[in-house]
């Protein structure tokens, strides 16, 4: 930005604050409303982020004398297309040519660009407003030096298609000409930016913009973690304890010395548990290749102290889960009667069930990979991470650096899910580097390293039960909902589920139901959780959607039209009204639960898959709902079992309100994404744990879905929106509904109930 060809402010800030009370050159900082809160005033959204919503002109935007227009790409791009839709945002509002704009990625530095966390679903819905000012902004101010130019009003101009023109006059300047004498403007105040109308929009909401990384990305032209390549670089890999909490009792390097390409070998001492962003600890072996440093680390002679959690079972630990279910808990919603309610009827009018998901590892297909330097008391930093400034943080931290003194480069990421928002394999690469005099280090985990030592998915038990009346609807709804909590990751000792966590699609289910009661049994973590792609609506959905779907069998209603009755008709709820709190951070009053848009997602995924029609024995359909990252997704999923018992899935239908679509091809490939994602799990997904060792190691034994398994077909069917409306999460919400929908259309097919996953072989005909 510094560059002198580049459009840059000539004003400073503190001249402008004197002569206009604002902030100068192409420079705007506010709120995404633009309104200044009270001090006390409650923040939600991106403001109530840490580093809040910037709307820089001069941060995310400049223009070069040749007209090129660099825009800042403030979040991490793992494929759900961010790079190219919030710089789209910005361009569309200037007037850009979509061919001259280039795409930077932020370092980490939440000071300047505001909040830089990916995660959420949140980085569109927090940035939108934002990044549609900033282009907004300097519209304004490349037609007010073209207007002076050639004195004429600068109503009388306007920025189109990478040039400003006067049609009187039939006069034009490009961009690239007008650069230098805009960014000499004060900044046009607040009142004065106007943003433009639906029908002048060429990139918002449209189709036809390819990703700006597509390319380079097919051609293997992009820079991910893994990629990175600097001068005198060594590699890594860590033996890391194999149960959490363990530390190392005694290690032989002797053998591993002899390896050749074998430089060092270095302890990295552990932390106790709550794990946090700490690295596990163990031994590194730094090698003059990746292949010489694994050789290394297999030659190791290693003995281990387990520690706490060397007993743990994952089977031992499901019976503990079921335990601790079928005992009454403090509820984290009490509506009604609940207890009396069911006591009071009769057994022939009561339905319960018992739902199990077990860990689930994120299995990004690029494992986590850092490399990073310090030279001279300064550590740079090269990584796959979602969170850049915690990465920061956590470097500055463990090298005991000032803040300041740590750059954080940020890569591609091939794939995140939750994962790499937890820059653990970072710290490491800077410890190993500081241990290396400073040489650039590459760290990289392999597949192995990744399943056994993930921030996991937690492991749940959920059980329900339901009073019916004559008419099969239920008069009282319980749900136990038992899972080790993330908090424990942060937390010594947490037990119990966070309201965050209960918020997603537990505390508050949107049933028309008079008596509602959440329980929460408290029970211990052991191993690292950490977020991933849903988190807790993933248990939660497949739970109520798949009892939803009992309840209308008992009822022998069909399960649509149930399930709209369920949800009752359409109406605004605020969510404090259902004990949720937390809303996903939103302003309830923006972010009611809408049991119109509910229900409507309901009606499309069944209408465009031909809910009722009449399939082939050994067929059957499934739906399922969700409100989650306040977006609507319901699926509708064909399966067919085969005379092996085998699950294949001709077809998913999948009906998304998330309001506007700014990118809808990127929407639809994330909600694809979901889609598969969601049906692999559900099908394979499991990390099991023997004496508290993962016992699965690559993708033999946790099996990812194969091209020849995934749906024959995926339809998505999105909602309209108008950009008046607030917007919707889009890379997470398609996820919930996936598992419940599947095994819901198995019961379909063949008349047994999938309660536990992954289904696996719970189908397979026996020889």
């Amino acid at each position: 930005m510094n560059a002198p060809d580049k459009m840059i402010a000539s004003a400073s800030r503190r001249n402008w604050l004197k002569a206009a009370g604002t902030i100068a050159g192409l420079t705007l900082v506010a709120g995404p409303s633009g309104l200044v809160m009270a001090a006390d005033a409650v923040k939600y959204g991106g403001e109530n982020m840490a580093g809040g919503v910037v709307d820089d002109a001069l941060v995310f935007l400049s223009i070069g004398f040749d007209g090129i227009v660099t825009i800042v790409s403030h979040r991490s791009e793992m494929g759900q297309g961010i790079r190219t839709s919030l710089p789209m945002v910005v361009a569309d509002e200037l007037g850009a040519d979509w061919a001259k704009v280039k795409v930077r990625q932020a370092p980490a530095d939440e000071a300047r660009y505001g909040s830089q966390d990916t995660d959420g679903s949140r980085s569109m819905r927090h940035s939108f407003r934002a990044m549609r000012h900033v282009g907004a902004t300097a519209r304004l101010m490349l037609e007010t030096a073209a207007a002076a130019r050639w004195n004429v009003p600068v109503g009388e101009v306007k920025a189109i298609d990478h040039q400003v023109v006067h049609a009187a006059s039939a006069r034009a300047l490009g961009f690239g000409e007008l650069a230098q004498a805009a960014a000499k403007l004060p900044v046009p105040p607040r009142a004065a930016i106007t943003l433009k109308a639906a029908d002048q929009l060429r990139y918002i909401g449209k189709d036809d913009k390819r990703g700006i990384d597509l390319h380079d990305i097919v051609t293997g032209n992009t820079h991910f973690g893994i990629d990175t390549r600097l001068e005198g670089m060594s590699y890594a890999v860590i033996a890391r304890p194999p149960v959490f909490g363990g530390k190392l009792k005694s290690v032989d390097k002797s053998a591993a010395l002899t390896v050749p390409g074998v430089l060092r070998i270095v302890e990295l001492a552990g932390s106790p548990p709550p794990a946090m962003f700490h690295p596990l600890g163990g031994v590194a072996v730094i090698a003059s290749n990746t292949w010489a440093a694994i050789k290394g680390r297999e030659a190791l002679v290693l003995e281990w102290e387990d520690g706490a959690n060397g007993a743990y079972d994952s089977q031992a630990f499901r019976a503990t889960l079921e335990a601790a279910v079928q005992q009454p808990a403090k509820p984290a919603r009490d509506q009604g009667s609940t207890v009396e309610t069911l006591g009071a009827a009769p057994a022939r009018r009561k339905l319960s069930a018992q739902y199990y998901l077990p860990h689930l590892a994120h299995a990004t297909m690029e494992p986590p990979a850092a490399t990073v330097r310090v030279v001279n008391g300064k550590a740079e930093v090269w990584a796959c991470v979602q969170a850049p400034q915690a990465t920061r943080s956590n470097v500055a931290k463990a090298l005991g650096l000032a803040f300041e003194d740590v750059t954080v480069h940020v890569t591609l990421l091939g794939g995140g899910f939750g994962r790499k928002s937890k820059p653990d394999f970072a710290v490491e690469a800077a410890l190993l580097s500081q241990a290396m005099d400073g040489k650039p280090v590459k760290l990289t985990w392999t597949r192995d390293d990744d399943l056994q030592h993930d921030y996991l998915h937690t492991v749940s038990v959920e059980r329900l039960e339901a009073s019916l009346d004559a008419k099969g609807m239920p008069t009282a709804w319980l749900h136990r909902t038992a899972a080790p909590t993330i908090t424990s990751t942060f937390a010594a000792g947490a037990s119990k589920q966070a309201p965050f966590e209960l918020g997603m699609s537990a505390i508050n289910v949107p049933f028309a139901i008079p008596n509602i009661r959440v329980e929460v049994p408290e029970v211990a973590a052991h191993t690292r959780i950490g977020w991933f792609r849903s988190v807790s609506n993933i248990p939660h959905a497949f739970a109520i959607q798949s009892f939803a779907a009992e309840l209308a069998h008992a009822a022998k209603k069909d399960h649509r039209d149930y399930l709209l009755d369920l949800l009752g008709p359409a109406r605004r709820i605020d969510p404090k009204e259902l004990s949720d709190g937390w809303n996903y951070g939103e302003d309830p009053a923006r972010y009611p639960v809408d049991i119109g848009r509910m229900r409507h997602v309901i009606e499309l995924a069944t209408a465009k898959a031909g809910w009722g029609r009449k399939l082939p024995k050994g067929r059957g359909l499934g739906l399922a709902v969700s409100y989650s990252f306040v977006t609507y997704v319901a699926a509708v999923i064909e399966v067919e079992i085969n005379a092996a018992g085998e699950v294949i899935v001709p077809r998913v239908d999948i009906a998304m309100d998330c309001g506007p679509q700014i990118n809808p091809d990127r929407v639809r490939s994330q909600i694809e994404g979901a889609c598969i994602m969601g049906i692999s799990l559900a099908m394979s997904g499991e990390i099991s744990f023997k004496n508290g060792r993962v016992e699965q190691s690559n993708f033999h034994d946790y099996a990812v879905l194969r091209a020849a398994d995934a749906p024959r077909v995926i339809h998505t069917h999105l909602v309209p929106g108008t950009l008046d409306m607030e917007l919707g999460g889009v890379g997470e919400p398609a996820m919930p509904p996936i598992a419940p929908a599947l095994c819901n259309a198995i019961f379909a097919a063949t008349g047994k109930r999938i309660r536990a996953l992954p289904v696996g072989m719970q189908l397979a005909k026996k020889a």
